[in-house]
């Protein structure tokens, strides 16, 4: 790829930042099992991490509307007791994010998680420091598509300032790659998240390490 003066970076969290499957599959798990139903095997449990988890209710598992909303509410509570200390850090991130930083680059979260929870990680991991902005999904997961999530951030920025004529998504699903480019923003795709390779279509780029990402992000 030719490198680009970016001029604001939008990062996924799920499987970009964090590692959060272990605590999100369990939180499916629980919820599952009180809602009286069959507990998907764990490589299907993690197709669910990192697009929209009502989407999800109703597309994966046929959930009607009532019954999203009370998986909803099962599985939330769930994953905001048990995971009240975020999830861990892909190693390697934080030292990207930092130097992002340092070059006066704007960053951005766009996350399908709701921004509290979003917010907790970033947190934990002593990283809400390089983010100018945080954007997720409301708290109804009304807004959850990733476009949506995406469309957000991007008029959040707009709104401090921030130069936005040449942005670039930064995750690890389909969901990353086909919100960005409903906007017109590139997308780079990371190996090490939960999206299979398959889903790397569209994206500019993809790197196996977060090493990968100084060559292409920075100046």
């Amino acid at each position: 790829m030719t490198q680009q003066p970016w001029t604001c970076i939008l990062f996924d969290l799920d499987g970009t930042v964090s590692d959060s499957a272990p605590g999100i599959t369990a939180s499916l798990g629980y919820m599952f099992e009180k809602m009286g139903r069959e507990v998907p095997g764990p490589e299907e449990l993690l197709a669910w991490v990192g697009p929209p988890i009502l989407e999800s209710f109703r597309v994966r598992a046929g959930m009607d509307e009532t019954e999203s909303a009370q998986a909803l509410a099962i599985y939330r509570q769930h994953y905001l007791e048990k995971n009240a200390h975020g999830s861990p850090i892909f190693e390697g991130v934080p030292k990207v994010l930092r130097a992002i930083h340092k070059a006066g680059i704007p960053l951005a979260l766009a996350t399908s998680k709701p921004e509290f929870p979003a917010s907790v990680i970033l947190d934990n991991g002593n990283l809400t420091q390089y983010f100018r902005v945080i954007a997720g999904s409301s708290i109804d997961e009304i807004r959850s598509a990733k476009k949506d999530v995406i469309e957000d951030a991007m008029r959040r920025f707009r709104m401090i300032g921030v130069d936005t004529t040449r942005p670039v998504m930064v995750g690890d699903r389909k969901h990353d790659v086909e919100g960005a480019a409903d906007h017109g923003i590139p997308a780079i795709f990371v190996e090490w998240g939960y999206g299979p390779q398959e889903e790397q279509e569209g994206a500019i780029d993809v790197v196996s390490k977060p090493a990968d990402l100084h060559g292409l992000l920075l100046p």
